[in-house]
């Protein structure tokens, strides 16, 4: 495998790269990430604690 450059992908991959990377940051912290089809109200993803009660 060969690392990618970020510079290189077109915007919807780059919004896609940035959600994988946050979403992989947030699970050290207990988030489960969904990432939406269609941005709704400029929000691209949910993240979802597993105490259940906090969102972001």
């Amino acid at each position: 495998m060969q690392l990618i450059s970020y510079k290189d992908l077109n915007a919807k991959q780059q919004e896609i790269y940035n959600f994988q990377k946050v979403a992989a940051i947030l699970a050290d912290y207990g988030f489960n990430c969904i990432k939406l089809a269609d941005d709704w109200q400029g929000v691209d993803f949910l993240a979802y604690h597993v105490n259940g009660n906090d969102t972001i």
